[in-house]
């Protein structure tokens, strides 16, 4: 082993020493740790070097008196101050034994040796730097009193002429002089370096601690910060900066409370208040948030909670009243607050809200549905049945062969509107299995518009309806389904008719542009409600009460309606006001490949027949404006 490392295995070997004494109290902090072996070392090698130098001393001085026996036997009282705080832990305790054994050492000898002109006496001065070690007040301006008691005592003494006559010649009393100055000098500077080894330590460890702290708060993902009761920022974390693309700088004083959404500072305030006012409370609010390489005018707000509770003010008012010697400090209640992100748990909420809206808007439908087949399929039963019953039992009731006739056919028609409105209903559910694909094939627009109208026309002067058809002659040939074509006209012309009052005037036209063709079914019907325009072409839903209709019908024409259009890839609007018509615009494109037909991602997928009417082709009966 090198001599160089030969000190540090001595140490090594006298710091575990010194940690097997240490009280079980002080094993678990470093500052503490430190200070009782700085407490325990001094003391009990001064005390084995002094028993160790006896010897010596004796061999030069000769037959020692009865003073420098007890002054030698006064040196086991720090291996006594040792043992009681190994055994206690009780620092404080331990330095005010130390400071009365030092003081009674000292006054034994500087008696014997000419009270306060004695070398000893010298020794008064290191009792309260020793004591300074404490770190304690109480302690410290314990041992200066004693100290100058001590003083005071040796000087009453002298001017007393209660001390025995000093023996010592000149040169020896110079010699005792010299070295009670030296030897507390040197035991001075060793509590110098004792104390200068405790601030290190104690720097260290502070030092040690910041940079924990800091590192927890420079990687934690919540946001920690110090609110005065106004809400103005005092400290924040640099976690802040991942949340909002801002420096701290920025966010101190009002920073942060510029950001919080307008709406939401009422809270924000409410919440920083009441917490300092001795409350724990917490609040969610809006913060804007800096977007990256966004446009000047852009806003992102982030959802942040924030739970805040009033700082501790015996801490923050400690340093200043060390400061200003114990007298109070009168300060603002502060707050401490930690902000998290929960934007995502927000989101969740929101779509949580709209799947809730969802089911509720589903389960009407299904009592709007439920309502409707109540009444679209009761009826029409009840007319077959009816009827049934009665031709059954036509030798009893006598009939002839025209009511026989009669009751056949509106058997029939009860029939076909109830395979009608089941139809409707099985077809609605196939597109919405999204299994229907459209053939698309060339066909005149023109002639298949002018055949439905006249299909509808029948029923329109029934019902007194002026229908006009504006079909100019040069509509071109365009590629689209012609089933699916008649379908969306014979819905949309049948609404129009149904919900116009009488002497109304129901008008269809088309037109065309070089890539579309444009069809547009206005009336001066009841209109629609702007509520219910937003919800128009829902399955089964129908404008107005469901309990209050004055129209048969199951909901499910304008819903296949704009089923059959986006598969053609086009467009539907409508325009209503209500108590003075509506218009219903759809755009087509003049070609759709079957490619684009089979790509049409839509919940719509089958496409039903055109139901039946009770009318024939009636060219004549429709009013041609081209």
């Amino acid at each position: 082993m090198s001599r160089s490392a030969r000190p540090v295995t001595v140490l090594s070997i006298i710091r575990d020493c010194l940690d097997a004494l240490l009280h079980p109290s002080a094993r678990f902090d470093a500052l503490t740790r430190a200070r009782h072996r700085a407490f325990m070392a001094p003391r009990l090698l001064g005390s084995l070097a002094a028993f160790a130098a006896f010897p010596i001393y004796l061999a030069m001085r000769g037959a020692p008196s009865a003073i420098e026996v007890a002054a030698f036997a006064w040196l086991i009282a720090p291996i006594l101050l040792s043992w009681f705080l190994s055994r206690t832990g009780r620092y404080e305790g331990a330095h005010v034994l130390s400071s009365l054994a030092l003081a009674g050492l000292i006054m034994a000898v500087a008696v014997t040796t000419g009270g306060i002109e004695s070398f000893a006496a010298v020794w008064l001065v290191v009792v309260p730097l020793e004591a300074a070690l404490s770190a304690s007040r109480r302690v410290a301006a314990f041992a200066s009193v004693l100290a100058l008691s001590c003083a005071a005592l040796l000087i009453l003494s002298g001017h007393l002429d209660w001390l025995p006559l000093d023996q010592a010649n000149a040169a020896e009393r110079g010699m005792f002089t010299a070295f009670g100055v030296a030897s507390a000098t040197l035991y001075a500077a060793g509590l110098a370096f004792g104390a200068e080894s405790l601030a290190r330590t104690s720097v260290a460890l502070l030092s040690r601690e910041e940079e924990r702290y800091r590192l927890l708060a420079r990687n934690m993902s919540d946001v920690i910060s110090r609110h005065q009761r106004n809400g103005a920022v005092q400290f924040i974390s640099p976690a802040v900066e991942a949340m909002l693309g801002l420096p701290v700088a920025q966010l101190t004083g009002h920073g942060l409370f510029d950001r919080v959404h307008v709406a939401d500072r009422p809270a924000y305030l409410t919440a920083l208040s009441d917490a300092a006012r001795g409350d724990v409370r917490s609040a969610e609010f809006r913060l804007r948030r800096e977007i990256g390489g966004s446009e000047r005018g852009q806003v992102d707000f982030i959802w942040v909670e924030m739970r805040c509770r009033p700082l501790d003010q015996d801490l923050v008012d400690k340093d200043l009243v060390d400061q200003d010697l114990g007298r109070g400090v009168t300060r603002e209640p502060e707050v401490v607050a930690v902000m998290r992100d929960i934007t995502d748990r927000k989101m969740q909420e929101q779509a949580l809200d709209q799947a809730r809206s969802a089911a509720e808007a589903a389960d009407a439908a299904k009592t709007r549905f439920l309502a409707t087949m109540s009444h679209e399929l009761r009826t029409p039963l009840n007319a077959i049945i009816g009827f049934s019953e009665m031709i059954a039992q036509e030798q009893t009731l006598m009939l002839g062969a025209a009511q026989r006739k009669e009751y056949a056919e509106l058997i029939n028609a009860s029939g076909q509107h109830l395979l009608s409105v089941v139809n409707g209903i099985l077809d609605m559910s196939k597109m919405e299995s999204g299994k229907f694909e459209i053939s698309p094939e060339p066909f005149a627009p023109r002639a298949a518009l002018l055949h439905c109208c006249n299909l509808l026309a029948l029923k329109a002067r029934e019902n007194g309806i002026d229908l006009i058809t504006d079909a100019p002659q040069d509509l071109p040939v365009m590629i689209g389904d012609p089933r699916a074509f008649k379908q969306i006209v014979l819905n949309l012309v049948s609404n129009a008719i149904k919900f116009t009052e009488r002497g109304g005037q129901v008008t269809v036209a088309a037109t065309v542009s070089p890539s579309h063709l444009f069809l547009r079914i206005s009336d001066t019907g009841v209109g629609i409600a702007p509520d219910d325009l937003k919800r128009i072409g829902a399955p089964f839903f129908q404008a107005g009460k469901t309990y209050q209709r004055r129209h048969e019908g199951t909901g499910l024409g304008l819903s296949i309606v704009k089923s059959i259009v986006a598969l053609h890839l086009g467009e539907l609007t409508i325009q209503s006001k209500l108590g003075e018509g509506t218009a219903v615009t759809i755009k087509l494109p003049l070609a759709c490949a079957p490619s684009q037909g089979r790509q049409a991602e839509s919940k719509i997928a089958t496409l039903m027949p055109p139901p039946r009417h009770d009318v024939q082709d009636q060219p004549a009966l429709v009013k041609k404006s081209a």
